[in-house]
């Protein structure tokens, strides 16, 4: 079963985006807290958008996701920020459940895009993303400002 999180679901997205981050080799990366998780979630102004895939009642997987938006296509797409699937639940479907998911709110919602970055080094999910009809942008690069060069540039 895919279904939105609720405020009480904070802590278990929160768990899983600690287990992505392990699973991608950089555990301590996660700075989050379940209070900015909160925030970005159902704070005031949301910002992202998370659905949770369930086995039993048990949360297995997680998609967070955001709206972005394209000058070319003059519409809405979604982001993909975080697709993670334990890996007792690999092979379950719940990875391609929480796709489709996406897939279906961003048609419903007029978008023209569904978008995310997959780390290099992770065959098993290109050939995944590939086997569902996404295609690898490599001829684009994502660059990244962050911490004391982001200060930088702002106070340039």
């Amino acid at each position: 079963m895919i279904r939105p999180t609720t405020p009480a679901d904070v802590p278990t997205v929160l768990q899983l985006v600690r287990d992505l981050a392990t699973y991608e080799r950089d555990p301590d990366a996660v700075k989050a807290t379940e209070a900015t998780l909160h925030e970005a979630l159902f704070g005031a102004k949301p910002v992202a958008e998370a659905v949770l895939a369930e086995i039993e009642g048990r949360a297995v997987g997680v998609a967070l996701f955001f709206t972005n938006f394209s000058t070319w296509t003059g519409k809405p797409g979604i982001y993909l920020e975080d697709l993670f699937v334990r890996e007792e639940a690999r092979g379950s479907g719940a990875g391609t459940a929480l796709l489709k998911h996406l897939a279906g709110i961003a048609v419903a919602r007029g978008c023209t895009r569904f978008e995310w970055a997959v780390l290099d080094w992770n065959a098993s999910a290109i050939g995944f993303y590939k086997s569902i009809g996404a295609r690898a942008m490599d001829d684009w690069t994502i660059m990244r400002v962050e911490g004391e060069a982001l200060a930088r540039l702002a106070a340039d």
